[in-house]
């Protein structure tokens, strides 16, 4: 339960048939690598700039083929760690929407939870707006069983950044991956970031509950909801990672699940090993 526990705080805080990606000229690339370079590089990220190393922001949206005048939906933005990049990145030409699970689907972590996910709802744009500068309204956030019906068709990228072992133990991943793919515009893609399980690793183990899951069942589950996989990455990758944890992935920074025993040894290891998926929604 404890890792448990910590990994819901952590939400509040989180082919040769493949379809051909987006095409963008040498002199539109350097443009949007010259805005990105600025974001990482503000001021308002320097507290978050010591986890780059391992999330690899510049090359996750590189891979993820994010423009500046795209609309992006982050899922289950949590303390905001990417909504600091992404929402100055895209609101000058384009436009940031978080969405995020319902309450509700929490309910196994009890009603404080659930309760502290209703706050954090309605306090996200206020505290997105102080962290980036920008005006709330900027930020919109939404429930993925309320998006709004003039969104759908329209979005160009979704990003889910470590999420779907969480949608997938509280049982909606299924709705929440419909309403995503309603929300994208045909041709539009979705970027997955996961924590990777090993390939024999057991069923029990890729439940959920361990922040693991095996990137061929993942794979295979958005192909079955309506995507094509374009390409994966090894951006996130850690060959360190052992992904065979008592406490899950929890026992690696930063959350440290055991506290100090043997922290320098897992310090070490660094962040999880993370498979990076690009789908896209056909034409």
């Amino acid at each position: 339960m404890k890792h448990i526990l910590m990994a819901a705080a952590a939400v509040l805080t989180v082919s040769a048939c493949a379809p051909e990606a987006d095409e963008t000229g040498p002199a539109e690339a350097s443009v949007e690598n010259t805005k990105l370079t600025e974001v990482l590089a503000d001021a308002r990220r320097d507290e978050d700039r010591a986890r780059d190393e391992f999330r690899n922001p510049a090359e996750t949206l590189a891979f993820f083929q994010v423009e500046p005048s795209h609309t992006v939906i982050e899922y289950a933005p949590g303390g905001g760690w990417y909504t600091r990049v992404l929402a100055p990145y895209v609101s000058e030409e384009g436009s940031y929407v978080a969405v995020s699970f319902p309450p509700e689907a929490a309910s196994s972590l009890g009603d404080e939870f659930v309760e502290r996910v209703r706050g954090f709802s309605a306090t996200f744009s206020a505290d997105q707006s102080e962290s980036t500068g920008l005006p709330a309204e900027a930020l919109p956030f939404h429930f993925g069983n309320a998006i709004p019906e003039e969104l759908n068709g329209t979005v160009d990228r979704v990003l889910m950044i470590r999420m779907m072992h969480n949608l997938i133990r509280w049982g909606v991943a299924d709705s929440e991956v419909e309403a995503l793919h309603a929300a994208l515009k045909p041709g539009g893609m979705l970027g997955v970031v996961q924590h990777r399980a090993k390939a024999d690793a057991s069923d029990e183990y890729v439940d959920g509950n361990m922040g693991y899951l095996k990137q061929a069942e993942l794979v295979a589950y958005f192909e079955g909801k309506g995507f094509e996989l374009v390409d994966t990455s090894e951006i996130n990758a850690n060959a360190n990672d052992t992904a065979g944890y008592e406490n899950g992935v929890w026992t690696l920074p930063p959350s440290y699940a055991k506290g100090d025993e043997d922290r320098e040894t897992y310090a070490a290891i660094g962040e999880s090993d993370r498979m990076t998926l690009l789908f896209q929604k056909p034409e």
